[in-house]
């Protein structure tokens, strides 16, 4: 298996980013598009699989059931879709929270061509993503019988669930535990990011990105564009509950955005540029300059 040092790691980093800012807008948001749609696919897979194993508040709290299995299984299969993205080259604005600062870094970039490139990699994340999430609504979280009626299935349930737990956050501490979650979800992301680029062939790709993915998703941290699916995936769910006693009122449209994506992408940011990007380009700057 052949895997690359940490300083042709970083330099190779800095090539990718200031490749990915020469693309044209259209591209961006294609490329963003297909990569909503594979980390919603990931979530979506995550959804299904633990359903059904996720133990009762009480059960939990007096330690009778095993909250982190529960966890490990959301964690194990979700990375399929960062995997899909790193072998097909699709954009992702969290993995671009490092990889664009890195070429700015390395390659003196504008700042201007960094802020582009996240702008229509996350509009194109965006609309993928909430693409996908209605498929999933109108497809296995729910059943139509012959009249048309729909009944929201287990798969369904969970999702909401899942959503509502998303939009949560509320007062100072909540944002501030939704920030935390985005940082150090996207240090996670992108030491994956570092870990695809390290190996050359699929199989170190896999095992690279793998891990770190899984780890951050067992650890319930918070992933910007998982949750543009996550969420209206649980609002397109809930459309089809007909009892008002069972709907989450503070599951909506606008909660998506002040309860949890604002935060989270702000926190997701400092994770990947900060806690990666700049760390690593100042670890290894001199390095770098040696090898151009």
């Amino acid at each position: 298996m052949v895997f690359h040092p940490p300083v042709a790691i970083t330099a190779k980093a800095g090539d990718a980013g200031k490749y990915k800012v020469g693309l044209p807008a259209w591209n961006m948001v294609l490329r963003g598009f297909m990569a909503g749609a594979y980390i919603a696919i990931g979530s979506a897979l995550a959804t299904v699989c633990s359903t059904g194993i996720m133990a009762s508040d009480a059960a939990l709290r007096y330690g009778t059931a095993s909250a982190g299995f529960s966890q490990l299984i959301l964690g194990a299969v979700f990375p399929v879709g960062l995997i899909i993205i790193v072998l097909t080259g699709a954009e992702l604005f969290t993995g671009d929270a490092m990889l664009a600062p890195m070429a700015a870094f390395i390659h003196k970039i504008s700042w201007a061509q960094v802020i582009n490139l996240w702008i229509f990699v996350y509009i194109g994340n965006l609309i993928g993503s909430i693409v996908f999430a209605y498929f999933m609504a109108y497809g296995p979280f729910v059943s139509f019988d012959a009249a048309g009626t729909a009944t929201v299935t287990a798969f369904g349930t969970r999702a909401i669930a899942i959503a509502g737990a998303k939009v949560s956050y509320v007062g100072m501490m909540g944002m501030w535990s939704a920030f935390l979650k985005g940082i150090c979800c996207n240090w996670l992301v992108n030491l994956a990011i570092l870990l695809g680029i390290c190996a050359d062939d699929a199989a170190g790709k896999f095992f690279g990105i793998w891990f770190p993915i899984m780890a951050f998703v067992s650890s319930g941290f918070e992933h910007c564009i998982a949750n543009m699916y996550f969420i209206p995936a649980g609002i397109f769910t809930q459309g089809f509950i007909t009892d008002p006693t069972k709907i989450n009122a503070g599951l909506n449209w606008v909660s998506m955005w002040t309860n949890n994506l604002i935060v989270v992408t702000i926190g997701n940011i400092v994770g990947g540029m900060f806690f990666v990007g700049v760390i690593y380009w100042v670890a290894f700057r001199k390095e770098i300059a040696a090898l151009k």
